[in-house]
């Protein structure tokens, strides 16, 4: 995955990690954006999610990390926006599939649910996957439609 730009965002349950990864890709020749929250202090994870989603919007040449103490709040928040595809990953088979197969642009971690050498691994996992297109692109294609109610 070729970025340039590396939005990270997350709620008071994913500073620490946040932290750990800002110095983990920091060595990269990569812009690193860090959108908050900086503190323990109580927040909403959607705030952080639709941050994140923003900053994304017609930014191809960028990803995103999102984190909260589980991961699936912010992977939730984050996926309301159709240029978002946030997945949740816990190890790094799961974070290589989600970019081969389904073209993942935001990487959602808990910091509560895995070890910090396991999300580290995702990250590097993440970023090193290409989406592999062919069969895959079609079922891509339709999650950028607009949903039906």
């Amino acid at each position: 995955m070729a970025v340039r730009t590396v939005y990270l965002a997350s709620d008071h349950g994913g500073t620490v990690l946040k932290d750990a990864i800002i110095s983990h890709l920091s060595e990269r020749d990569i812009e690193l954006v860090d959108l908050g929250t900086n503190s323990s202090d109580s927040v909403d994870y959607p705030d952080y999610g639709f941050a994140l989603a923003t900053a994304l919007k017609g930014r191809g040449d960028a990803a995103g990390i999102a984190i909260c103490g589980s991961g699936i709040g912010t992977s939730i928040a984050a996926n309301r926006f159709s240029w978002v595809r946030a997945a949740l990953v816990h190890d790094v088979t799961t974070a290589q599939l989600c970019r081969q197969h389904n073209d993942a642009n935001v990487l959602a971690l808990g910091e509560r649910t895995m070890g910090q050498a396991t999300a580290l691994a995702c990250v590097d996992a993440f970023f090193s996957t290409d989406f592999e297109g062919g069969r895959h692109q079609r079922r891509i294609d339709k999650l950028s439609q607009p949903a039906s109610e």
